[in-house]
């Protein structure tokens, strides 16, 4: 590969990156339903809370379905795994809370990150192995 690819940092964007990994289809799913592939595509930058597939999988039974069919709280759910900035691993846990695009708080202390700081072009990963649900 050129330099030229990776001179920013990775050439694949959020959506991309988390198709290309396999273990997102349902997130990716999520996103496409949701309308937010234009949004994570975008210039970011965008710190990105990534529940897998066993965790989707981990609601219980008809969560799924129902956020799916209810594209506005599916809107919510997913912004609430997004925070604007592109925040690594340390610069979270130095935090409290984060301010998500859902303009909810998510407490930091929450969050159980599996996997840390996968770089994309717009913005940073980090792998959950659960949904994060909104209170409100």
């Amino acid at each position: 590969a050129s330099g030229a690819a990776f001179a920013g940092g990775h050439s694949k964007d959020i959506v991309d990156t988390a198709v290309s990994a396999g273990s997102f289809n349902t997130l990716v799913e999520a996103v496409q339903a949701a309308g937010l592939v234009e949004t994570l595509k975008g210039d970011g930058p965008y710190t990105v809370f990534a529940p897998t597939d066993e965790a989707f999988a981990r609601l219980p039974a008809g969560t799924l379905e129902s956020l799916l069919a209810d594209k506005e709280k599916l809107t919510q759910v997913l912004k609430y795994h997004v925070v604007p900035g592109k925040l690594d691993a340390k610069a979270v846990t130095g935090m409290s809370k984060l301010a998500t695009v859902s303009g909810s708080d998510l407490p930091v202390d929450s969050i159980r990150i599996a996997k840390t700081d996968i770089m994309t072009s717009n913005g940073i990963i980090h792998l959950i192995d659960e949904v994060l649900i909104p209170n409100s």
